[in-house]
């Protein structure tokens, strides 16, 4: 409304367009959808909540009677453990106090242990007598057929199968073959158990023509060669002992390979690759010389290689660090599990 100057009053009315209508109408009914979904959510979420907390007292009202179950059972095994003690003391005390017991179960108690040999070394004894038996009933056969070859050091026979471990160590020397003698070609090979006994141990025949013997540190000779056995003798026989076993070695790669044969690598404990070795070289390849004289104190490889006390040596080697060894080996395989779980 608006005076004018006679004093009349005059009323003016404000009409709103199409689009101002239109945009009120979608506001309202957006306030409505607003509302609506507010509703909705503030109920989920109350639902939610109200199932959170019945799964909660129930897992807490669980525990709480696990516990005090726990706890009655422990108290009653508790009274029922010193009772019983209380009986034992109780009957010890009578058993004492009785004339039952005489001087002859205190010395019975005061019995001095056995001083004698261990069973393995008794064992070992009565073994040794047997070998020596069988040993010389074989070397007569050997003398009464003298044109059969044979491989006889220190009149032993070399193939020993009868003190096999779960452990062997392996150890072989090469003679160089093809042009400058730079290939190499098995000569000897040799087996020691986990107790440091040689149970395989022979020459093997040239199967080319040998450019070098290296006599001067494998120690390998021309004679030795032509009194050798065969290859394919010496690769089957050393494949049977080896099978299922474990083996131990020093670059057992380069051994295994004049030998044309393969081990499962689960199964191949190589002291040139076992790390605490390396870290001694600060990370390079250890020589087995080396090791066996910061280690085990010996000296070895001094002039002409001997396969038989290298393979001692690397056998001496792992059993001092076995137990270490075993257990990384065992960890890294749960992992690896796990990994692949």
């Amino acid at each position: 409304m608006s005076h004018t100057p006679c004093g009349a009053t005059v009323k003016r009315t404000v009409r709103c367009g199409p689009m101002q209508t239109l945009i009120g109408d979608i506001a309202y009914i957006l306030l409505i959808l607003v509302d609506y979904l507010l509703g909705i959510i503030y109920g989920t979420f109350k639902s939610v909540l109200y199932i959170l907390k019945f799964i909660i007292y129930q897992c807490f009202k669980i525990n709480i009677m696990q516990n005090t179950k726990n706890q009655n059972r422990v108290q009653n095994g508790e009274a029922e453990t010193v009772a019983i003690r209380g009986m034992i003391d109780a009957n010890w005390r009578k058993l004492l106090s009785s004339t039952l017991v005489t001087d002859k179960t205190k010395e019975v108690a005061k019995k001095e242990h056995y001083t004698g040999t261990f069973r393995r070394a008794r064992k070992k004894n009565n073994m040794d007598t047997v070998n020596t038996n069988l040993e010389s009933m074989q070397l007569n056969s050997i003398s009464a057929n003298s044109n059969k070859p044979t491989n006889v050091i220190n009149n032993k026979i070399i193939d020993k199968k009868g003190s096999l471990t779960k452990f062997i160590a392996m150890d072989c020397e090469m003679v160089g073959i093809g042009y400058n003698g730079e290939d190499h070609m098995l000569a000897r090979v040799s087996l020691v158990n986990k107790f440091g006994d040689c149970i395989y141990d022979k020459y093997v025949k040239a199967r080319e023509e040998v450019k070098d013997y290296r006599t001067e540190v494998s120690g390998i000779r021309r004679e030795n060669l032509i009194h050798g056995e065969e290859f394919s003798v010496v690769q089957k026989e050393v494949a049977e002992i080896l099978r299922g076993r474990i083996l131990v070695g020093h670059s057992l790669k380069n051994d295994l390979n004049v030998l044309f044969l393969s081990h499962p690598k689960t199964k191949i404990r190589d002291t040139s690759k076992y790390k605490p070795f390396r870290k001694m070289k600060k990370g390079c390849t250890p020589s087995l010389k080396f090791l066996a004289k910061e280690i085990l104190g010996i000296d070895i490889q001094r002039g002409e290689h001997s396969s038989v006390e290298d393979a001692r040596a690397v056998m001496q080697l792992y059993c001092t660090v076995a137990k270490t060894w075993e257990m990384m080996l065992s960890t890294k395989r749960t992992y690896s599990k796990k990994a692949d779980i």
